[in-house]
């Protein structure tokens, strides 16, 4: 299925001087993302979605903003190109930044690679979020990014109050880690710069050799505890392929896989954060992605979604609310 855009691209056109080719990059569920070539020059547009959104969502101008000041920092990203904050010119405000040249898959198994680039491109992941975590934010011009402190408890009320905001079907699951979040907050570790989306399909690749080529989709990212991000990629230890490209169930020692223990290493062996990652906080990842899919699924309803799979991938909330349910249950006595 071909997304057409929700812009007129003659505007665009006028507004960059020059013709202008554009293509959907599908999977996406955010900011609707176009590849863009202008007078030769291959960009890609990252723009906020028209019609309604939830509340601090689809924050471009913030993307934009932490992507010019990882610039050289050690944590590899595209260079952005310029910001564009007058709705006029599509609809919404957008940006351009340059082509990476490289891979992006959906799968964490990264089907289609030799077993030894399947674990150097995930142990490079490691890595590079452990040298994300590390940056000093405030000499990064980051110091009004976030607050410092007191990170979960903001984002569980951020993300309960969304819940409760979406006005979903009723769902007793949610319902009751919402109420459990709310009144278990682990403490707080140095704040850091945190992605928000870390995994294996925000992350493009190359081989020969392998390694990342750049950490994309940055509209979550915030300063907050570094256990954040952790806690979102080992989400997809316990999801299978199915959902949402998962490695449940999967051989990773015949596909070249660390296992989790593998990955939180070599995190902590390049200076990442060296505090445990606990069932709550796995948990607490788990719920705010069922929240973030109940609201694909709204967006879908409302005729605005931003991908044509909206409505099954946001089908998968359910799944998501029961696996954190489970992890709490298998860990509550020591809660």
């Amino acid at each position: 299925m071909t997304i057409a855009p929700d812009f007129d691209p003659v505007r665009l056109e006028r507004f960059l001087g020059g013709p202008v080719h554009l293509e959907a990059v599908n999977g996406g569920q955010s900011n609707p993302t176009w590849f863009l070539t202008c007078k030769g020059q291959p960009l890609v547009l990252r723009k906020k979605p028209a019609g309604a959104t939830l509340d601090s969502a689809h924050a471009v101008d913030r993307e934009f903003r932490i992507l010019s000041a990882l610039q050289g920092s050690g944590v590899p990203v595209p260079r952005v190109v310029r910001m564009v904050d007058d709705p006029a010119v599509i609809g919404t405000p957008f940006y351009l930044m340059e082509r990476l040249n490289g891979h992006v898959s959906d799968g964490s198994d990264l089907p289609g690679l030799a077993a030894q680039d399947r674990g150097a491109i995930h142990l490079d992941a490691a890595r590079v979020l452990a040298r994300l975590h590390a940056l000093d934010w405030r000499a990064l011009g980051l110091g009004d990014y976030g607050r410092d402190g007191d990170y979960y408890a903001r984002q569980v009320r951020r993300w309960c109050r969304q819940w409760a905001d979406l006005d979903a079907r009723h769902d007793p699951v949610m319902d009751g880690l919402a109420a459990f979040f709310t009144a278990n907050i682990p403490p707080q570790n140095p704040t850091a710069i945190v992605h928000g989306d870390y995994r294996i399909g925000n992350l493009m690749y190359a081989t020969n050799p392998a390694h990342v080529l750049g950490v994309l989709d940055w509209e979550l990212s915030t300063l907050g505890d570094p256990l954040a991000d952790l806690a979102h990629w080992a989400m997809f230890y316990d999801l299978t392929p199915a959902q949402m490209g998962g490695l449940a169930g999967l051989d990773k020692t015949a596909l070249g896989l660390p296992d989790r223990t593998a990955f939180l290493h070599t995190y902590v062996e390049a200076g990442g954060c060296a505090a445990p990652l606990t069932p709550w906080h796995r948990a607490f990842a788990m719920f705010r992605m069922a929240v973030i899919l109940e609201g694909i699924t709204a967006r879908a309803l409302a005729g605005q979604a931003t991908s044509a799979n909206a409505r099954a991938v946001g089908a998968l909330a359910p799944d998501f609310a029961g696996l954190a349910e489970g992890l709490l249950a298998s860990d509550r006595p020591h809660l």
